[in-house]
């Protein structure tokens, strides 16, 4: 089933949980919430303490996407905040196998995002402890860029290894996307949308109606 995660990052933060309740409100399911640490990428957005604050207040699908260096050392403080499922990169983690590991025995989902640049390949191995596959179509670190895109030849082939994998492994898709380019990238392999200034932007709850339409046509 197709999905939008709403990303918070292109949210009003005066009015953050207003807007969340917003997005709820018109149908989304997940909150997508990148944490960024100003070392695996340049800037630095939140932490523990907001998701914790916002946990409170909503039943949404918390979808943690750690954009931070070692983000082992970390990710038992996000499940006890109130992820529900936690995205780690490929390029950030030494020991990969590990960290997943380590988040299916704390009971919680697991993804792993890919940069632009990073071959799906390198999770082979791995498919057996991954619930999701977040490919990354824009180079992480910053809202409001547009959309790479050869994305969508490496959205292919993720769905094909997914195929072969036997498993129902989401594939989610963060970056770049707007009403006119979601239903090419859904065609492509994707049922999990990240967007942030194309839902937060003007009419939210409109926005959002938008995106479910065309992501359940």
């Amino acid at each position: 089933m197709n999905k939008l995660a709403p990303s918070i990052l292109a949210a009003d933060f005066f009015r953050l949980g207003e807007q969340i309740k917003e997005v709820e409100n018109a149908g989304a399911e997940y909150l997508h919430i990148d944490v960024m640490d100003g070392s695996f990428v340049p800037s630095i957005s939140f932490g523990l303490p907001l998701i914790t604050s916002i946990r409170k207040n909503t039943k949404l699908i918390f979808d943690v996407h750690l954009m931070v260096t070692e983000p082992e050392r970390f990710v038992d403080q996000f499940v006890d905040a109130g992820a529900d499922i936690i995205t780690v990169h490929a390029e950030a983690c030494t020991h990969l196998n590990r960290t997943l590991m380590h988040l299916k025995e704390r009971g919680i989902k697991t993804g792993v995002a890919l940069n632009p640049a990073t071959s799906p390949e390198c999770l082979r191995y791995l498919y057996n402890y991954i619930d999701m596959i977040l490919v990354m179509s824009v180079n992480p670190g910053f809202g409001g860029q547009e959309f790479i895109p050869e994305t969508i030849k490496k959205l292919n082939d993720v769905r094909e290894l997914v195929k072969m994998s036997g498993r129902d492994i989401d594939i989610e898709v963060d970056g770049g996307i707007t009403l006119e380019n979601v239903k090419s990238i859904v065609d492509a392999g994707a049922n999990v949308i990240v967007s942030g200034s194309s839902v937060f932007k003007n009419d939210i709850a409109s926005n959002v109606r938008e995106f479910e339409k065309i992501l359940h046509a």
